[in-house]
């Protein structure tokens, strides 16, 4: 069996796991004063689009092509989407990009890249907001052996060891490199070409 740790989307042959529920923030800022916009997820998008409606005049900086599709969804400015989709590979991207401009950063409660620590190391005049909070859903449901689980982001890996034992005969695939940092050692992965739910599913069926 192929399990997801995923809110939203439906695929064929797989079983969905919704882990995660999403407190959207009320974004209280005058947009003005910013020249770019820095996104990290759909959340910190949806967050965006539910406060400000203006926002979609603003140069958007996103980490990959599935937040960049969706801002452009929602008509968004997008100038920029990251190559490695991973949070601190795409602040070193953007330190280039963001010079003599000020910066707001769309964010989550809890983070585990360290994306703004570097820009502004590399004296970016950034400023971070929370934008979303999210909260575990605890699941009554059982696990089946020798199935590959999809992690999509590290908040699915905290949330899932919360409801469930790990079965060693269980693999991991994990959508980047800081969502497979979130696991513990004892856990097998493998880790994502691309950064995007589809590959991950294309990985785990061949693994599987």
């Amino acid at each position: 069996m192929i399990y997801l740790t995923n809110n939203e989307n439906k695929y064929e042959g797989v079983v969905n796991l919704p882990l995660l529920a999403t407190d959207y923030k009320d974004i209280e800022l005058d947009l003005t004063l910013y020249d770019a916009i820095v996104v990290t997820s759909k959340n910190a998008v949806k967050a965006l689009n539910n406060s400000l409606k203006e926002w979609c005049k603003k140069p958007i900086y996103s980490i990959s092509k599935p937040t960049s599709d969706y801002v452009k969804s929602l008509n968004g400015n997008i100038v920029y989407t990251g190559i490695s989709g991973h949070g601190n590979d795409f602040a070193y991207e953007l330190i280039p990009l963001l010079g003599n401009k000020k910066v707001l950063y769309l964010r989550a409660y809890e983070v585990v890249s360290n994306l703004e620590n570097i820009l502004k190391n590399h004296q970016i005049d950034l400023t971070s907001y929370i934008a979303y909070e999210t909260v575990c859903q605890y699941l009554d449901y059982q696990i089946k052996s020798n199935s590959i689980v999809i992690f999509t982001s590290p908040s699915n890996v905290d949330c899932f060891l919360k409801s469930f034992t790990w079965d060693n005969t269980n693999i991991a695939v994990c959508i980047g490199k800081t969502t497979a940092l979130r696991l513990p050692e004892y856990i097998k992965y493998h880790i994502s070409s691309k950064t995007s739910i589809d590959e991950c599913i294309k990985l785990a069926k061949s693994l599987y």
